[in-house]
């Protein structure tokens, strides 16, 4: 197997009116090419701030994050973009969608901003396989809360990305709704073969993973 991800001796400290707050400290991890891996914690245990540093979001103010081969610490903001918009796909707890584009405009986006071709006609197919064809000219407005995350992972996978993050993304979805978004989630990821890191609070969503890692006061 081959190792995609890896954090080596990460931690994040930032300063606050009382003093430096340790947010993450001594973090080791090591994803391979396929392996789903789900990171579980109260609210608070770092999950989020993590992702964001292994997705070259923040800067750890120790270790280091190796992506596809490449140490963040050694890229610029442009090239820590650049590898991003090539190799991760990151879904949100809040869907993060554009929302004066349409579900299609808005699958389309990381193509158009790669510079890809054929944007609209991967991003349809994309939308087909998350079942919102019919709703492709639709608004997020006009969108369910379940409709929206599904756009979002269709904008996920529609680069087809070695690895994908998702931050809770059954968070704000009621159980049933969480449950088919699970599916498709699931569904898409083992078609795409990527590896997939999700922080979640639903053991459910947690236990379809290959392994669980939890997360206490900053510490893995």
């Amino acid at each position: 197997m081959t190792e995609v991800l890896s954090a080596e001796n990460l931690g994040m400290t930032v300063s606050s009116p009382e003093g430096d707050l340790e947010i993450l400290k001594d973090i080791n991890l090591r994803l391979e090419s396929g392996e789903s891996c789900a990171l579980m914690g109260p609210s608070g245990a770092g999950k989020t701030t993590l992702l964001a540093l292994l997705a070259g979001l923040d800067h750890p103010t120790e270790g280091r994050v190796v992506l596809c081969g490449q140490d963040l610490s050694r890229l610029d903001e442009d090239g820590r973009a650049r590898l991003r918009g090539q190799h991760l796909g990151f879904v949100f707890q809040s869907f993060h969608l554009v929302e004066s584009l349409t579900a299609i405009e808005n699958v389309m986006l990381p193509l158009e901003l790669n510079g890809g071709r054929g944007a609209r006609k991967a991003a349809d197919e994309a939308l087909g396989r998350v079942g919102l064809s019919e709703r492709r000219r639709h608004y997020p407005r006009h969108l369910s809360g379940g409709e929206r995350q599904r756009v979002a992972i269709a904008r996920a996978f529609v680069t087809r990305p070695q690895v994908l993050m998702a931050d809770e993304p059954t968070g704000n979805l009621d159980a049933d709704t969480g449950l088919r978004v699970g599916d498709i989630l699931f569904e898409m990821n083992e078609q795409a073969g990527a590896t997939l890191l999700l922080a979640t609070h639903d053991h459910k969503l947690a236990g379809r993973c290959d392994r669980i890692c939890r997360m206490n006061g900053g510490r893995l």
